[in-house]
Parts: structure tokens; C-alpha cells; sequence
């Protein structure tokens, strides 16, 4: 099993991409067999598709880093980088293009969505990012890729690119890589919307909690969090219409390790009065420490970057066969 993985460097990292994505991440990490391989990396290049401050960009790749590190991701059993630093994406991406096409390229729903109606005004970039994508998992003949629900669409694209490439030039180089699918990771919504995604590009900072805020933040997030006057319900059928109840639920459920039912078995009849205080005080306690090694991380920012430099390597070691082997299937290397 080979486990391939990226997440963009765009900014503070916060509880939905720790539950959502980093705890799956750390505990495949884990769970590796001898033999098996989990690489994470940072896609920097996949940040470049919309404008950037390059100082910030280079900040927040060490931040991520630091970040992923300290909530768990061992550089000594994972494979840890940033994209940049590994070209062999960005090589067997050119190659790539020539197998992928347009009109698969035309229905990718997110090129829809973040392109909007200024299509002739986005980056070329934003277009094609998703033949990208394909070269961060194919570079490393990756066998599962961890995907939510919005980048199945992507993980599809990338099979169908490495069917033709095998199928075009007679070789089976690309497994079809499985998307990896955990029952575990919630999806966390905004504490201000419980019908939108917790995001680092919603304005309201009280709408997600950063894994960088200090517990006072923690605290007062959750306890400003939306509700409603009702007292919580005996089962998560009765909260369907609730969102913003649902999701502080799912949220005590995951980071208590428990399921939503065994949570509304507890404080059934009760309101958010009781619940939320006892939600911010088991917030504080299970970020609170991955916080404090945040901090002690990124007071030295030159050995998080050995961690990458270290990371790059290693991966460079297992994408350089595979771009010698895509550019000989179609001829650009001879001899």
C-alpha cells in the first residue's frame, strides 16, 4: 500500500482540517505495514493558481509543516514535503496534458465553482490544476489516496488519465489508485453557518477555530458558536433540521472519540448553556497540546525546513523512476 496525500498552503490550519483530514492522515501513518509508504506533502504548487504574497506562501508552507508535525505526522515513518521541492510533479504534469482532455478538464465541478462567471479572467492554472493532481499521486504509483467528498470527481480524473496513458502507449505503468475513505473523519462545519464547510476562506475568524488560537480564543469561539433555543434531542435523527446543533455534536463526538448517539445520550434535555461550556473545556484539553508544540516548532523554523528538505528526498527517490518511465513510454528519452 502506497498512501498519497496533499493539502494547499493557504493559511492557518483549523479543527476541520484536523478532524476532517490530519487525524486520518497521523493514524494511517500509524498504521503502516513493512513495505507500505504514507507521503504527505504541501501543495505549494497548487497555491500558485491564485494570486499570492510570495513571502506569506514561503511563511505558511513552514507554519503547515510545523502544524502537521505537531499534531502528530512522524518524519521519521511518513514522507513529509512541499510540492516545490520535488520537480518530478511538475514534469510528469507537461506529460500528462497531453493524455488529458478537454472535455474532461470542462466538467470539473470545482473548476465551475471557483472560476464563477470570470472563466476568461482565472489563471490557466486553476484550470488545469486537477492534471496536477493526477501527477501528485500517479509520480508515486500510489495505491490509495485519502479523498472527501469533494475531490472524488478529481481521484476519477486521475484513473481516467492513467487508463488512456497505459492504454496509449502500451504500458502498464499507473495503477488505478482507490480513493481511501475514512468512517471516522466528520465533516465539520462552520461554527457561524452549521451549512457551510469550517473554512480558512470564510471572513469571520469566530467561524472556525484555528489550531493556533490560545484557549481563551477556544473558549470564546465555541461559547459565541450559533444554536438555537432547544435543548438537545435524544437521537441525531431529531437534529436534522438543526445544523448548527448537529455540528457542535459531531464536533464533541470526534474529539471525545465517542459517536454523536453516546454524546445526545448524555446531555439529552439539556441546553447549550450546560453543553457548550463542557464542549470548550474538552476543545482546550485536546488542542491545547498540539498547540504548545505548534509554538515550539515554529520557534525554529530552519529545522522545520530540514524536516521538508529530508522529506524531498525521500520522495524524490521513489517519483524519479516513474518520470523516467512516462517520458520514455512517450519518447523523450532515448537510449
Amino acid at each position: 500500500m502506497r498512501i498519497v496525500s496533499g493539502i494547499q498552503t493557504t493559511g492557518n490550519l483549523h479543527l476541520g482540517n484536523y478532524l476532517g483530514a490530519i487525524r486520518q492522515w497521523v493514524a494511517m501513518q500509524d498504521a503502516l505495514q513493512p513495505g507500505d509508504d504514507c507521503l504527505f506533502f504541501l501543495a505549494d504548487l497548487h497555491a500558485l493558481t491564485v494570486t499570492q504574497d510570495p513571502g506569506e506562501l514561503a511563511a505558511t508552507t513552514i507554519e503547515m509543516a510545523a502544524t502537521l508535525i505537531a499534531a502528530g505526522i512522524d518524519t521519521d515513518r511518513a514522507i513529509l514535503f512541499n510540492q516545490a521541492r520535488v520537480p518530478e510533479h511538475a514534469e510528469l504534469c507537461w506529460v500528462l496534458q497531453g493524455t488529458a482532455r478537454m472535455g474532461w478538464l470542462n466538467r470539473m465541478t470545482q473548476w465551475k465553482d471557483k472560476a464563477g462567471k470570470n472563466r476568461e479572467g482565472a489563471s490557466v492554472g486553476l484550470f488545469t490544476y486537477p492534471v496536477l493532481q493526477a501527477a501528485d499521486v500517479l509520480v508515486y504509483l500510489a495505491t490509495h489516496v485519502p479523498v472527501g467528498e469533494d475531490q472524488k470527481q478529481h481521484l476519477e480524473l486521475a484513473r481516467d488519465i492513467a487508463t488512456k496513458f497505459n492504454t496509449d502507449f502500451g504500458v502498464e505503468l499507473f495503477p488505478l489508485p482507490e480513493p481511501l475513505i475514512s468512517a471516522e473523519a466528520p465533516r465539520i462545519m462552520s461554527l457561524r453557518d452549521g451549512q457551510a464547510k469550517m473554512s480558512k476562506s470564510d471572513p469571520s475568524d469566530m467561524s472556525r477555530i484555528a489550531l493556533i488560537d490560545d484557549d481563551d480564543a477556544i473558549a470564546a469561539k465555541i461559547r459565541k458558536a450559533r444554536t438555537d433555543p432547544e435543548p438537545l434531542p435524544e437521537t441525531m435523527d431529531a437534529l436534522a433540521d438543526r445544523h448548527e446543533a448537529r455540528n457542535l455534536v459531531t464536533i464533541y463526538a470526534a474529539l471525545s472519540g465517542r459517536t454523536p448517539a453516546d454524546v445526545l445520550t448524555e446531555f439529552a434535555g439539556q441546553g447549550f448553556g450546560r453543553f457548550k461550556p463542557a464542549l470548550a473545556d474538552l476543545a482546550v484539553a485536546h488542542l491545547g497540546p498540539i498547540r504548545d508544540r505548534l509554538n515550539r516548532l515554529l520557534d525554529d523554523r530552519a529545522e522545520v525546513a530540514c524536516h521538508l528538505a529530508k522529506g524531498a528526498e525521500k520522495a524524490r527517490s521513489l517519483a524519479a523512476p516513474t518520470l523516467r518511465a512516462a517520458q520514455q513510454a512517450v519518447g523523450l528519452q532515448v537510449g
